[in-house]
C-alpha cells in the first residue's frame, strides 16, 4: 500500500480506485460510461460500495466496551427489529430484514444503542445470514459475557428474488443462543415475546 498522509488522502485514494473499476465494468457490459445519465455514476456507485462494506474498518468490540456498566440487573433486555441491510458474499446483491437480541446480564448492561451498532457492523461486509448471526452472538458474548444471549435474523434475499429462483417472498430465519438461552424455558420465552414481530 502506498504511504498516504492521512484518511481522507486514503479514502480518496480507494474511492478513485474503485470508481476506475465500476467505469471498466459499465463498459464492459456495454454501455458508454461518457453518457449524461452515467457519467457521474462510477464514482456514486465506489462511494456507495465503501459505505455498505464500512464494517471492515469498524471494531465492534470497541463499540460495546465503550457502553459498559455494572448494574445489577439480571432479567432478559431485548432489542427488537433491528433493521438489518447487508450484501450478499455470492453475488454482491443486498439481503434486508430485522434482527431480534436478547441478553441476561452478568454485572453489566450495555448501551442500547450498542447493540443495533454491532448488527451495523458485522451487516456492513460481504456476508452471509448464517454467519452474519453467528458474528453478533459471539461477539455479544465474549465481550458482554452475559449469563446468555440470543439473536434471530429474519431476511428477504434479493439474489433469490431477482434471479435464480426468483421467489419474491421467501424469507429466510436464522438463529444463535448462548447460555441460559440454550434452556428450552428461557429460549421459549424470547420466541415467544419476539413472536408477533416474526412472519
Amino acid at each position: 500500500m502506498a504511504p498516504y498522509q492521512n484518511l481522507e488522502e486514503y479514502n480518496l485514494s480507494i474511492t478513485n480506485e474503485v470508481k476506475e473499476r465500476y467505469e471498466k465494468i459499465i463498459d464492459e457490459i456495454g454501455e458508454d460510461v461518457k453518457r449524461e445519465g452515467l457519467a457521474k455514476t462510477p464514482e456514486r456507485a465506489a462511494k456507495a460500495m465503501l459505505f455498505l462494506t464500512q464494517g471492515y474498518k469498524q471494531d465492534a468490540v470497541k463499540i460495546l466496551k465503550s457502553a459498559m456498566f455494572a448494574e445489577e440487573y439480571d432479567e432478559m433486555v431485548i432489542i427488537k427489529d433491528i433493521e438489518v441491510y447487508s450484501l450478499c458474499e455470492h453475488h454482491m446483491l443486498p439481503f434486508y430484514g430485522k434482527a431480534h437480541i436478547a441478553y441476561i446480564p452478568n454485572g453489566h448492561i450495555v448501551g442500547l444503542s450498542k447493540i443495533p451498532r454491532v448488527v451495523d457492523v458485522f451487516a456492513r461486509r460481504l456476508q452471509v445470514q448464517e454467519r452474519l448471526t453467528h458474528d453478533i452472538l459471539e461477539c455479544i458474548n465474549k465481550t458482554l459475557q452475559p449469563k446468555g444471549v440470543a439473536v434471530v435474523i429474519e431476511a428477504s434475499h434479493m439474489c433469490m428474488m431477482m434471479r435464480g429462483v426468483q421467489k419474491q417472498n421467501s424469507v429466510t430465519t436464522t438463529s444463535g443462543f448462548r447460555g441460559q438461552f440454550e434452556k428450552i424455558e428461557t429460549r421459549n420465552e424470547f420466541l415467544k415475546l419476539i413472536s408477533s414481530r416474526l412472519s
